[in-house]
Parts: C-alpha cells; sequence; structure tokens
C-alpha cells in the first residue's frame, strides 16, 4: 500500500459523464412534455412538437441503458462491489421501494377519499361550472350513479392469477440461483418475464373494454391513474427480468453475488402486493354495475 493510501470497503467511482448527460436529457424531456400537453395553447415557448419530447425520451433511455451496463461491468469485476458496498445497495433498494409505496399510497389516498365521502359537501372551483357539490358530480354513491364497472371476478381475477403466479416463478428462479441451479434460474425467469407480458397483454385487452373513459369522471380518473401506474410498474418490472435473464445466459449471477436480480425480485414481488390492494380496494370493494362484456 503506498504511503498516505487508505484501505476502505467502499468504491468510489471515477468521474463519469452519465450525470450530466441524463440531467440534460430529463430537462429536454420535461420541456417536450409541457410544450406537447400545451399545444393548444401555442406550446411552450413554441415547443408544440412531440419530437423534443421523444429526444429527451431516448436520451434519458440511453442515459439508463449506458450507466447500468456500467455498473454491470463494475459488479462483475470482483473488486468494487465489496460486501459493504452490496449492503448499501440493499438499502438503496429498500428505500426507492418504500418511496414507490408512498407513491402508490397517493393514488389509494385519492380513491379512498371519493369512495368513502361520497355525500361530502365538497365544492370543485372551476371556470365554466363555477361550484358544483362532489354529491351532485356523482350521485351521492361510489361508483357513481351510471358508472358501469368491471366484473372482478372476469380479467381482473385472471390478472390477479397470472401475477401470483409470475411471484412464485421468479422464487423458483432466486432458489435454483442460490443452489447453484442454473437451468432451473433461466426456466424461472423465463416463465416469469412471459407472465409480466401476459399480464400487460390482459391489462391492455380490459382497458380497450372499459365502460367509462379517463376523463370527465373522477371513478375513470382515480381507476386509471391507480392501475395504469401499476401496469407501468409491471412493464419496467418485467424488462428488469428480462435484463436479469439475459445477464443469467452470459453468466453473470453466482450463488454468492447477485444483487441485481435480488433488486429484480424485490421489485417484482412489490408490484404483486400493490395488485392485491388494487384488486380488493378497487375492483372487489369499490365494484358497482359489471359492463357488459
Amino acid at each position: 500500500m503506498a504511503h498516505g493510501e487508505v484501505k476502505h470497503d467502499y468504491h468510489l467511482v471515477n468521474p463519469s459523464a452519465w450525470p450530466i448527460v441524463g440531467a440534460v436529457s430529463a430537462f429536454i424531456m420535461a420541456i417536450g412534455a409541457i410544450g406537447w400537453m400545451k399545444a393548444e395553447q401555442g406550446g411552450l415557448i413554441g415547443i408544440d412538437n412531440p419530437a423534443v419530447f421523444i429526444i429527451g425520451t431516448l436520451g434519458v433511455a440511453y442515459t439508463m441503458a449506458g450507466w447500468w451496463r456500467q455498473v454491470i461491468k463494475e459488479a462483475n469485476g470482483g473488486i468494487d462491489h465489496t460486501p459493504v458496498v452490496q449492503l448499501h445497495l440493499r438499502y438503496g433498494m429498500i428505500l426507492f421501494i418504500a418511496s414507490e409505496v408512498m407513491f402508490f399510497v397517493a393514488w389509494f389516498w385519492a380513491y379512498f377519499n371519493v369512495a368513502l365521502f361520497p355525500e361530502t359537501t365538497m365544492s370543485f372551483d372551476g371556470v365554466l361550472t363555477g361550484q358544483v357539490e362532489r354529491s351532485a358530480l356523482i350521485g351521492g354513491q361510489w361508483p357513481p350513479v351510471g358508472t358501469p364497472t368491471f366484473d372482478p371476478w372476469h380479467l381482473p381475477l385472471v390478472n390477479t392469477i397470472i401475477l401470483l403466479t409470475s411471484g412464485t416463478t421468479v422464487t423458483w428462479a432466486h432458489h435454483a440461483l442460490q443452489h447453484g441451479d442454473r437451468k432451473g434460474l433461466k426456466q424461472g425467469l423465463w416463465l416469469t418475464v412471459i407472465l409480466g407480458a401476459l399480464f400487460t397483454c390482459v391489462q391492455a385487452y380490459e382497458y380497450a373494454h372499459a365502460g367509462f373513459g379517463f376523463s370527465g369522471n373522477v371513478y375513470g380518473g382515480t381507476f386509471f391513474m391507480a392501475t395504469g401506474f401499476h401496469g407501468f410498474h409491471v412493464i419496467v418490472g418485467t424488462i428488469f427480468l428480462a435484463v436479469c435473464l439475459s445477464r443469467a445466459y452470459a453468466g453473470h449471477f453466482t450463488e454468492k453475488q447477485h444483487f441485481g436480480f435480488e433488486a429484480a425480485a424485490w421489485y417484482w414481488h412489490f408490484v404483486d402486493v400493490v395488485w392485491l390492494f388494487l384488486f380488493a380496494c378497487i375492483y372487489v370493494i369499490g365494484a358497482g354495475t359489471p359492463a357488459a362484456h
């Protein structure tokens, strides 16, 4: 050890351009999104073309792929991800999932605020309509009068079974990896990715046959925001696991060091739990008159 050099268990990363590239890309994406959404009002400083948003989104995706590829190389190097670093990576993933929990708490709060108190005297200020009480908007009941809801024991139940099954297959893959069973790891991940994609397809079909829209009613707004963001998380989790599958074929994971897969499994179980709450609260408890199929 050279004079003055301090030996420690932490990984001090080298200078990287990824933070500034990601920040600039995110800024372009945000400006493009705002301008695109305000297109009918002339855009934001003349920006009303979705191309700006698309360019920013591609920049963010490029940053994510490049930065995470660098982290994977560090993990496979054998010296950077010490036990202390791996422990702190786990802490970071736990905090990230905790923040995601609070994100969904907001949508559940919005839903139950109306569902539990449909007759509450609460006025909404509008430029055209003036003040309208909540009870007048939804008929003093939940679901609102005339809203054809989904039959919870049809497609929602199918999707629940699909997602719970995927939770068992990802657990199978994890246990197979811990016992050195590479074949079981790949088979479990393949099944999980397929089930995740199947869930998304079923939900897309469900959305296409919804008897209500997103805009113009509070039920549609709360329903699509809560279930839609969950669907987005399913897509993200499916991609996460697909990357783990490709890494499994590349031989990246070992019985003792496989945090990347472990993080993906944690995330997938989080997605499972959120769906159980959505199914119970929105589909079952909030069921009204089922829409005709």
